[in-house]
């Protein structure tokens, strides 16, 4: 299976229940039929990332990088590489990579989609059309900073950072309904 095919796979089989999600998944669906090369960072218009929310063992937090280029404190993730057989690898690559961290696991399923526009390593204005995961730690987690991080560091997933954009906060709340749902169910 190839990057491409397993990106359109996920995106397919994705039952979200957010409209505004839903209207995104078709748009993202339809930009991968036109472009073969979507998932390569040398795709101009836009191209795939995959990004991952990184959760301590509890659940309660999330590991954030503080990114040297745009001064923010973002989820982990980045470009999809040519040696990723599939998005889900690409998502628990970056996150390992970033995070330093052994034993990281992802969640099978897409947590969100985001897009928005970046000047990335291209040098020229494009989209990250962003899929985001979750991914959890272990308990004896340790974090390493990358040569890609100017800071990383744990935060509640009900007190991020100040100046947070919306798709890490848009991820975050989808996390937190999500575990609150499957809490709900287990106490049923």
């Amino acid at each position: 299976m190839s990057l491409h095919t397993s990106v359109v796979g996920i995106l397919t089989a994705w039952q979200t229940t957010d409209p505004a999600q839903d209207t995104l998944r078709h748009a993202v669906l339809a930009f991968l039929a036109a472009r073969p090369d979507a998932c390569q960072r040398a795709c101009v218009p836009g191209h795939i990332t995959a990004s991952a929310l990184v959760l301590d063992h509890t659940g309660t937090h999330t590991l954030l990088t503080l990114h040297p280029r745009f001064g923010r404190w973002l989820q982990l993730g980045g470009h999809c590489e040519d040696t990723d057989p599939d998005i889900r690898s690409a998502a628990l690559r970056e996150a390992t990579e970033e995070s330093g961290i052994a034993g990281l696991t992802i969640d099978p399923e897409l947590a969100a989609l985001h897009v928005h526009p970046v000047t990335c390593s291209l040098g020229v204005p494009t989209r990250h059309l962003d899929l985001q995961f979750v991914v959890r730690a272990p308990a004896d987690a340790e974090i390493i900073r990358s040569d890609e991080s100017l800071d990383l560091q744990w935060w509640p997933l009900d007190g991020l950072p100040a100046g947070t954009d919306f798709g890490l906060r848009q991820l975050a709340e989808t996390t937190v309904s999500v575990a609150v749902s499957a809490d709900s169910r287990q106490e049923a």
